[in-house]
């Protein structure tokens, strides 16, 4: 059974993407920078409703690679957040030459443990794709969120195909980036996840668009 995961940015989008069928939310706060850890409220928000949560460990916008101190906050803050009533984490360190930080995303997957954890779209800066996945395989990853490197996943799907391939069941490869009901029937087809992932926004504002939850679902069941 294919399966949707709603980023979502506000209490609002939490109650449709529960009330409209989503598979899964992820829990973020600044849709402007792409994501950031939300706040402890909308979390707490979050619990109200039945359906798997997981939530993003990342400090601030920018790139993906952390100081010492920032480090110690993901820590901090994925620790406080474990104690709600949460399913999965999802984080990404790099390097700065653009590889997967393993030993500091290995110390988040263990203090994360037994949560799951994705690997969000730092994967689509990485130098190179196919030893990164490998890294991210070894660290303990369950997911990555990719658009391929591209800036859509529709525009990525020939890497996000290899990828899959390349997997071979190991990790699960969850497309993303500009998913939309009028494109993920076409993504499926070529790719064939069993993820994907959508923020379902339609109108410009960060909440989820109901309607584009239901099409979404629709299309990627037809």
């Amino acid at each position: 059974m294919k399966k949707l995961e709603i980023a979502c940015f506000t209490n609002a989008s939490i109650q449709i993407a529960f009330e409209n069928g989503a598979d899964r939310i992820e829990l973020c706060d600044q849709m402007e920078v792409g994501g950031t850890t939300p706040s402890i409220e909308m979390v707490k928000f979050a619990s109200k409703f039945n359906i798997p949560k997981y939530i993003m460990i990342r400090p601030r916008g920018g790139n993906f690679v952390y100081s010492t101190e920032e480090f110690e906050t993901m820590k901090k803050s994925l620790l406080e957040l474990k104690k709600q009533a949460i399913d999965g984490f999802v984080f990404g360190l790099l390097t700065e030459d653009f590889q997967v930080d393993i030993s500091k995303n290995k110390e988040l997957i263990q203090l994360a443990h037994p949560l799951p954890c994705t690997f969000h779209r730092a994967f689509d800066q990485v130098i190179e794709v196919q030893q990164a996945l490998e890294d991210c395989i070894s660290c303990g990853f369950e997911n990555i969120l990719t658009s391929g490197t591209k800036k859509t996943a529709l525009e990525g799907k020939e890497f996000i195909k290899d990828l899959i391939q390349q997997a071979n069941n190991r990790i699960i490869i969850m497309p993303g980036g500009g998913v939309r009901s009028s494109n993920i029937k076409e993504l499926n087809s070529f790719v064939n996840s069993n993820w994907y992932h959508s923020a379902a926004i339609t109108d410009g504002y960060e909440i989820a668009n109901a309607e584009e939850i239901q099409n979404l679902k629709q299309k990627l069941h037809a």
